[in-house]
């Protein structure tokens, strides 16, 4: 041991466990404090670091618990304080080399011997753990040219608060390791979630001088409606842009609109609920038959109408029921479906019934199936059309699903109409409900879905290709329900990840979905709305880092978010939690963080939070960076629009008139 590290003791180890130390001070310490060569130091602050010599390396210990033992004074039966042992309980949490250059790594390899010495540490050992490199990096040009401008930096650690225990200390985070993986934000509603979110990306895009974070792509799924007065003034500090889509259910102009043909076949299962194993056949083939419901297609719809409706009433014209039911069926069937060819005027004088036969039945097979020199209208072979997203008019999806149980009846299932009751029910429901507007497009008004996912990413053409125009993307769905905030969220998500997977190169452009109030749409258990969209987040969740998609995952209910894409987050800020179960969910996704640490949570105070992870050394308690604009989440001042003069005007607006009166 050096000369300095035997003047910075400060105890000796009396007891080794794997998990836990004890420390006895040296005697005649009257309090926790030690006046060292370098400064004072409070060696026995909870949360605060002693270094103890194990062969050519130092393992660091937490300080977790403190306390004494007092001993009887001189026989007045006053307990001597100042003879009285001190103890300090610690847990060991990494190893840091002794020779002052290596890194500090986490976990402990070798234990410290008995009665070895416990150490303070030094602000050189404690950069060394925090990893407090703070100074911008050289940047890098573009290809193999020079940096443009020349000297720009980049940042490689980013600071996101103060640490509430070693003072004069920035917590930060290392920016590939933070944003290189799934991110958790929890705490209890007011504990401020959302104000660390904005400070975090205030922070990551206010670097006051060149290269700003252009390459950031950051969407935002804010059913709040909370971020844009966070982020608004980041176009005036920072060269960066920032969009906001405002999702309000309707089709009015300059609001977020999604093209139903946009929806996939397994969306439009969930959306419609349709049942495995009778309505999502009859789904699958209407969605393909609606492709061919437009202009383009029409020799090619008729054909196929025909070649239903004949073999539908070949069908019954050769089936054993007697000739008036037959009659009866067709006409039924005639009443629905018409086509140029086959209509009422054709086909119904020859099934006219004479004295209880059908003498004209052959002549009407016949001119169905075809023969001598009529064609039929049957195809052998023929083969439907697959849905492939090419668009069509949401209403005539009805009329494919009819269509399609006109198929389903021609083969001889005759209940598959009642079996799809339900689902044409709720088709019918979203063809009229006002809120799903934004969802009915025009086929018509077919728009580009290059430049859907362009909006939506941030993205504007250049000379070339495509350049970062936003940064930022808010998609604010406030004014809209948890079903349809289900459906927007994972058709985008799905949408982004089908084009990072078939970029090429891979993953060399980042994308994050930051999901607030992520427990309302990613949930644990199937949703009691149409769509569930925690299947495409958990599949995000388990696959998306490969190429390039990454999770911010905002809630104050962690017992209830899928404990799949929890379990895949590599790094939590987590904020005051007091409900057990949440608390319990959080211990049993972290086993690798000790119960001392998690027994802070229930009592942070507001703007406090606890960091962990791998883009951290340490789990660390810290004062959040203050968001300046902060996120439209204040706390109600209840005192000040309580108390006040008569006849005040309240702020509350219902619809376009007047404020209410304050006495209504």
């Amino acid at each position: 041991m050096s000369s300095d590290d035997r003047r910075r003791a400060i105890g000796k180890v009396t007891s080794v466990a794997a998990d836990r130390f004890v420390i006895e001070m040296l005697g005649g310490t009257d309090n926790f404090t030690v006046v060292g060569f370098d400064d004072l130091h409070y060696v026995a602050r909870l949360g605060s670091f002693l270094m103890i010599p194990a062969q050519s390396e130092y393992v660091v210990a937490e300080v977790v618990g403190l306390r004494e033992r007092d001993v009887a004074g001189g026989g007045d039966g006053q307990l001597d304080k100042a003879n009285s042992a001190k103890y300090l309980d610690v847990v060991p949490v990494g190893m840091l080399p002794a020779n002052g250059d290596g890194r500090f790594r986490f976990g402990v390899s070798v234990f410290p011997s008995l009665y070895a010495d416990a150490l303070y540490a030094l602000d050189g050992e404690l950069d060394r753990i925090f990893d407090t490199e703070a100074a911008p990096v050289p940047s890098i040009g573009h290809g193999q040219a020079d940096c443009v401008p020349a000297g720009a930096t980049r940042f490689r650690n980013l600071g996101i608060g103060q640490s509430v225990v070693f003072e004069d200390y920035d917590v930060k985070v290392r920016i590939d390791d933070f944003f290189g993986g799934h991110v958790a934000v929890l705490g209890n509603t007011g504990s401020g979630k959302s104000c660390t979110v904005a400070s975090i990306l205030q922070a990551l895009f206010e670097k006051p001088d060149e290269h700003h974070a252009r390459g950031a792509s950051f969407v935002v799924l804010d059913v709040n409606g909370e971020y844009d007065r966070a982020f608004g003034e980041l176009p005036k500090k920072a060269d960066i842009g920032v969009s906001r889509l405002v999702l309000d259910g309707s089709a009015e102009a300059g609001r977020f609109r999604l093209p139903h043909w946009y929806l996939d076949l397994s969306e439009w299962e969930l959306l419609l609920q349709a049942s495995e194993r009778t309505q999502v056949p009859i789904l699958r083939m209407a969605l393909g038959l609606a492709t061919l419901f437009g202009a383009a297609n029409a020799a090619r719809l008729n054909a196929v109408r025909n070649h239903i409706l004949a073999t539908c009433i070949t069908l019954i014209l050769g089936d054993e029921t007697p000739p008036g039911a037959k009659q009866t069926r067709v006409r039924g069937i005639l009443q629905r479906f018409q086509t140029v060819q086959i209509n009422t005027a054709s086909i119904v004088p020859m099934i006219a019934i004479n004295y209880g036969n059908m003498p004209g039945v052959t002549a009407a097979i016949q001119f169905l199936e075809g023969g001598g020199l009529n064609a039929g209208f049957i195809i052998p072979n023929l083969k439907l059309p697959d849905y492939d997203g090419t668009p069509f008019d949401f209403a005539t999806l009805g009329d494919a699903i009819d269509l399609a149980l006109l198929y389903e009846e021609s083969h001889g299932n005759r209940q598959i109409r009642d079996y799809c009751s339900s689902m044409v029910t709720r088709f019918k429901a979203l063809e009229e409900r006002s809120d799903y507007r934004f969802l009915r497009h025009d086929a018509a008004a077919a728009g580009d879905r290059e430049a859907f996912l362009s909006t939506v990413l941030g993205l504007a053409p250049i000379v070339g290709g495509l350049t970062k125009a936003a940064q930022i993307v808010i998609l604010d769905m406030n004014a809209v329900e948890d079903e349809v905030v289900e459906l927007v969220s994972a058709v985008i998500a799905r949408m982004v990840f089908r084009l990072l997977r078939q970029a090429e190169p891979r993953n060399r452009f980042p994308v994050h979905l930051l999901l607030e109030e992520a427990h309302r749409y990613v949930a644990s258990t199937p949703s009691r709305h149409a769509v569930d969209a925690s299947r495409i987040f958990e599949r995000i969740s388990k696959e998306g880092r490969k190429y390039g998609l990454f999770l911010i995952v905002a809630s104050q209910r962690p017992s209830e978010l899928s404990k799949t894409v929890l379990s895949q987050c590599s790094n939590f800020v987590v904020h005051r939690i007091q409900n057990p179960d949440d608390l319990s969910q959080i211990r049993q996704m972290t086993p690798f963080i000790s119960d001392s640490v998690l027994r802070r949570l229930p009592s942070l105070p507001k703007q406090h939070a606890l960091v962990f992870g791998n883009s951290v050394n340490l789990p660390t308690t810290f004062k959040v960076r203050r968001a300046d604009p902060l996120p439209a989440s204040d706390d109600a001042a209840i005192v000040d629009l309580w108390f006040h003069e008569a006849g005040r005007p309240t702020a509350l607006r219902l619809g376009p008139g007047a404020p209410v009166d304050a006495d209504a």
